[in-house]
C-alpha cells in the first residue's frame, strides 16, 4: 500500500483519477490546489478532528485555539484531569467532552497507542478507533487520512464531500452515505485522493474552506 506521504502523491494520485474518470477533469481544473493535509500522528491531531465534528471549519479552528490555550499542553493526561469549566470555556459541547474523557482515558488506562494505529491496517485500526465512546466513522476515517496518509478512504458521511460530488456532477440532489460509497467506489484505490480533490473542489465553490482541521 502506497501511502500519501507527499504532495508529490497527490499529484500522482490525481493524475490516475483523471486518467480513469474523465469526469473529474474539469473537477481538478476548477479545484485549483490540492492540498497535501498530513498531520503528526497523535492525540494532538485526533483532538482537533474530534472538535471539528459537525461544526464549520471557523468553529472548530476557533474552539481548539481556546482548547489548546486552556489545556497546555494538550496531552492525554492534561484532558482526563481537566474540569468541567475548562471545557466550557474552550465551547465543548457535552458530547464532545466526554468524547475527549473518554480518548484520554483509553490512551492512560488502557493503553491505545496512537501513533501505533497508523502502521495498521486500515480495518483493524477503524475497529479499535470506533470502540472509543464517541469516535464514529468520520472521525476514525479523517484521523486515518490525515495522520497515517491511508489512500483509500473516502469519507462519506462528510456533508461537504456530498455537496460537491453533488454540484460537480449535476446530480439532482446531495446523495446519501451509501449512495456516495457508491459513486466513490470506482476511484479505488486513490479515494483519499478523490477525498482531498472534493474538499478543494467545495473550497472554490463556496469560498471557505470545509475540510476537517487537523
Amino acid at each position: 500500500m502506497q501511502r500519501i506521504e507527499t504532495i508529490a502523491d497527490v499529484i500522482a494520485g490525481l493524475d490516475a483519477l483523471c486518467a480513469d474518470d474523465p469526469r473529474l477533469v474539469p473537477v481538478r481544473a476548477a479545484a485549483g490546489d490540492v492540498p497535501l493535509r498530513r498531520t503528526e500522528p497523535g492525540f494532538a491531531s485526533l483532538v482537533s478532528i474530534i472538535v471539528s465534528q459537525q461544526v464549520s471549519r471557523a468553529s472548530a479552528d476557533a474552539i481548539l485555539a481556546r482548547l489548546v490555550k486552556l489545556a497546555d499542553p494538550l496531552t492525554p493526561e492534561t484532558i482526563h484531569a481537566a474540569d468541567d469549566a475548562l471545557f466550557r470555556l474552550a465551547g465543548l459541547s457535552r458530547p464532545k467532552q466526554r468524547t475527549l474523557r473518554a480518548l484520554a482515558a483509553a490512551i492512560t488506562e488502557e493503553g491505545l497507542d496512537l501513533e501505533a494505529l497508523c502502521h495498521r491496517d486500515a480495518t483493524e485500526a477503524m475497529i479499535a478507533l470506533t470502540a472509543v465512546h464517541g469516535i464514529g466513522r468520520w472521525t476514525a476515517e479523517i484521523y486515518l487520512m490525515f495522520a497515517a496518509g491511508h489512500p483509500d478512504i473516502f469519507p462519506a458521511r462528510d456533508i461537504a464531500l456530498q455537496a460537491a460530488v453533488a454540484h460537480a456532477f449535476s446530480l439532482a440532489g446531495r446523495p446519501d452515505e451509501d449512495q456516495l460509497i457508491e459513486i466513490a467506489e470506482s476511484w479505488a484505490p486513490n479515494r483519499g485522493v478523490a477525498a482531498r480533490l472534493f474538499w478543494a473542489y467545495y473550497r472554490e465553490m463556496k469560498g471557505r474552506e470545509a475540510a476537517p482541521a487537523a
